[in-house]
């Protein structure tokens, strides 16, 4: 277990979001639905080599000939839908990764939410593939909240908070099995540390086509921001993620998922377009700087994955 966070400390506050959300179930089997790995198993028992149409190949096949997003910079404003739209298109499943690596003595039942055995994440992600589920990035979802713009079927959004190593070591190579991409939001403090990624891994991944975002510099709470803190949590790694992979970062993922309304100005002005918190329900004013997520809980199959995705959007 590293120590340059106290996670356990904050991990009350962040479960407690989870549940903020009235649909979202938190725990458990949460209610009858079919089973997603034997969808998966019986979906890939049907593929045609030659042209599958479901399933893990099917999936890969389209990962491999998907088209990115329009930046939203090219989006014009006239085209782009007002708040209330935005609000009311269906949301789409985004999951959130933190650690992924097996448990130990030392780990409390509360920050189990956190850390995903690696068997447990594989099949996650191979129930996702097996179910037909099409990884999209955030410039995708962008152009469909803002404009109605089309997405594959049976969207998800990957993210992954924190810059464990384990994202690059563990979610990476499982990700690139199906063509999946993935969204990392990197807290810069901890690059090149023990247990945490370097700076040139997040630029092969932001290389390999996955979305680089900022989560601060040290995880310190949005909600308490005062005076050099946006030059400090905000204006400083978003600098520094773009000296390393060299493109403009354009989404933020709030520590702990806490946000306030005074934190959207403040966040677009530095050229931030999208925000994601965690389950707490969107502010309808400004819901693409509340767009929500659930952690992927290191205590769920993958049906109750399923289940709580059907669920909670």
């Amino acid at each position: 277990m590293k120590n340059l966070f106290p996670i356990a400390a904050v991990v009350a506050a962040t479960l407690s979001l989870a549940a903020c959300d009235s649909k979202t179930a938190t725990t458990g089997e949460a209610r009858t639905t079919p089973d997603a790995e034997a969808m998966g198993k019986t979906d890939s028992a049907k593929i045609d080599e030659a042209a599958p149409t479901s399933g893990t190949a099917a999936v890969a096949a389209d990962e491999a000939n998907a088209k990115p997003g329009p930046d939203p910079s090219t989006i014009p404003a006239a085209k782009a839908g007002d708040a209330a739209a935005i609000y009311a298109r269906p949301q789409v499943p985004i999951l959130c990764y933190h650690q992924i690596r097996d448990w130990t003595a030392r780990d409390s039942k509360g920050a189990k939410d956190y850390i995903i055995p690696i068997a447990a994440f594989k099949a996650q992600i191979k129930m996702l593939a097996d179910s037909g589920y099409h990884s999209i990035q955030p410039d995708q979802l962008y152009a469909y909240l803002t404009t109605g713009a089309k997405l594959p079927s049976k969207p998800v959004m990957l993210t992954f908070d924190d810059t464990d190593l384990d994202q690059f070591t563990i979610a990476r190579p499982t990700l690139a099995q199906y063509g999946y991409k993935g969204v990392y939001f990197v807290m810069t403090v901890s690059l090149g540390r023990p247990h945490y990624m370097t700076k040139d891994m997040v630029k092969q991944l932001s290389d390999e086509g996955n979305q680089i975002g900022s989560h601060t510099w040290d995880h310190h709470n949005v909600k308490k921001y005062q005076g050099k803190d946006w030059e400090t949590q905000i204006d400083k790694p978003t600098k520094t993620l773009e000296d390393i992979t060299g493109k403009k970062i354009k989404y933020f993922a709030y520590p702990f998922g806490l946000w306030n309304t005074q934190a959207f100005p403040e966040l677009k002005k530095r050229g931030f377009v999208a925000a994601f918190s965690l389950a707490e329900k969107r502010d309808q004013q400004d819901p693409l700087f509340t767009i929500r997520r659930i952690i992927a809980s290191g205590y769920w199959s993958p049906r109750t994955l399923h289940n709580n995705m059907v669920q909670s959007f």
